[in-house]
């Protein structure tokens, strides 16, 4: 007894030595870039943006090509945490963009497009969707570059480095990435940095117009880092409004734009870190949110990954979009129905003038 009790002490030693080691690994490694972080344009274009002319925007997440239809995934509940395979994820990002050149947006603003990681299988995204579309200046800036994340234990998501990245059809003259306030507790190991980042283009009118991509937390159980991240983002959106440009953000918000989503999709109300109804209330002076005709369209931008996608039984909801300077004025704008083919994300596009 004494010698099964000695082996179990040893047993229960280990494990400890090893949990403790991997805590002390995961919280030494982690690290967030500077803010107000310079960025490098790639791929230089010539054209130039006019006011009075109608453009296209599309934005996308494209949840790093590992989100066919059958998908789901272990932090909503779901069964995996990395892509089917590495053929699996270049056929997602081939229909990824596919699909944008079928919209042929003037600008595109990409979230979650991995450089490298585990769950991606490895797949350069930024360099696929970058080299197939030449005729785009890009701009990547990254969220995170995550340690090793040992969990679900039976098939551990890995190490990421994921980030946002713009494409324009016009000359860019600079970028830069803003950091986003977010957990500084032990969520920062699961929810990870956040950033956006602001692209200018000079205007034919010798006005600049402002590119905002962005990508909020979705799964931070912290109410106050979401309203702080909003806090900066219109905060630096009001600033550079004030000083004469034109100002467009774009992106997933991981709040809905719409009120009434349950009514529009059918759905429950579900009550997710991800849900919330976005604070359009506290948006700057003039901005607007183009909402037209979304609503009688009922397609929307997002599905729950808790199970494989059914159509008219998985939730849905409207959390991608765009955020207008009073100067922008909004033709239209429509959430693209690819059936989640390719992701868990449908791209949504707005025609749009500069005033």
């Amino acid at each position: 007894m004494k010698r099964i009790l000695k082996w179990l002490a040893m047993i229960v030693g280990a494990v400890l030595l090893v949990a403790g080691g991997y805590l002390i690994y995961l919280f030494t490694t982690y690290y967030r870039l500077p803010d107000d972080q310079a960025l490098k344009v790639k791929n230089q274009q010539n054209a130039q943006f006019k006011p009075g002319q109608t453009y296209t925007a599309m934005t996308y997440n494209i949840g790093y090509g590992s989100y066919p239809p059958s998908y789901s995934f272990f932090m909503d509940g779901g069964k995996y945490s990395r892509a089917y395979s590495k053929q699996a994820v270049r056929k997602s990002i081939h229909g990824i963009i596919k699909t944008t050149q079928a919209q042929n947006p003037d600008i595109a603003f990409y979230q979650e497009i991995d450089p490298d990681g585990d769950r991606s299988r490895h797949v350069n995204e930024v360099n696929m969707v970058t080299q197939a579309q030449k005729q785009y200046a890009n701009v990547y800036g990254q969220n995170y570059d995550s340690a090793y994340l040992f969990y679900p234990f039976n098939q551990p998501i890995g190490k990421a480095k994921s980030g946002i990245l713009t494409l324009s059809k016009a000359k860019l003259d600079s970028s830069r990435r803003y950091s986003l306030p977010v957990d500084t507790d032990f969520n920062k190991i699961i929810d990870l940095d956040r950033a956006f980042t602001a692209t200018k283009t000079t205007v034919a009118n010798g006005k600049q117009f402002i590119m905002v991509n962005i990508h909020m937390s979705a799964f931070t159980p912290n109410v106050k880092v979401q309203q702080a991240q909003f806090a900066k983002l219109f905060k630096y959106i009001d600033h550079v409004y004030k000083q004469g440009n034109y100002v467009m953000v774009a992106g997933d918000y991981n709040h809905r734009l719409l009120k009434n989503t349950a009514e529009v999709f059918h759905t429950k109300n579900l009550e997710e870190t991800w849900t919330h109804l976005f604070p359009k209330s506290k948006l700057p002076a003039g901005f607007h949110i183009p909402t037209m005709g979304l609503a009688e369209a009922k397609v929307p931008s997002v599905r729950a990954l808790d199970q494989p996608y059914r159509p008219g039984k998985s939730f849905v909801t409207l959390i991608d979009g765009y955020i207008l300077s009073p100067n922008i004025k909004a033709e239209s704008v429509h959430v693209v129905s690819t059936g989640f083919q390719y992701s868990d994300h449908n791209p949504v596009v707005l025609k749009f003038q500069l005033q």
